[in-house]
């Protein structure tokens, strides 16, 4: 039987802890500019080339009467709500981010859970609005 020495197991330890540290800004350009843009704004490189067009998430906020819609957004990124993109649904991804627990109060007082690292992304979002 082959033992992995202690330094390395620390070493990739360190390395998955770090990806949990990411923030907003680093999620979303690993997973979602490709399609929205490093700056959220739907111009990605593959927006065009997708049958539907993709949005201006920066503008979110001014279409919901100025209140950014946290709870939606998290919705369509962790799969509770799915939206058409190419012919088929944006891709969820609930089960591919981490970053622990991500708690929020709902409208009506309830508690939303989801991953920290999609509550990080909404929240990144959120700080981009105009």
């Amino acid at each position: 039987m082959r033992t992995i020495p202690v330094s390395v197991l620390m070493l990739a330890l360190a390395s998955m802890a770090h990806g949990a540290d990411l923030g907003g800004q680093q999620l979303f350009e690993q997973h979602c500019a490709t399609c929205h843009g490093a700056l959220a704004r739907g111009d990605g490189p593959m927006a065009e080339i997708l049958s539907v067009p993709v949005p201006d998430l920066t503008v979110l906020a001014a279409g919901n009467d100025g209140i950014f819609p946290i709870l939606g957004v998290i919705a369509v990124i962790d799969g509770r709500t799915r939206l058409q993109g190419h012919g088929g649904p944006m891709p969820i991804f609930g089960p591919i981010l981490g970053g622990g627990s991500g708690v929020l109060d709902g409208p009506d007082g309830s508690i939303v859970q989801t991953r920290g690292d999609i509550l990080a992304i909404a929240r990144w979002l959120e700080s981009l609005q105009r």
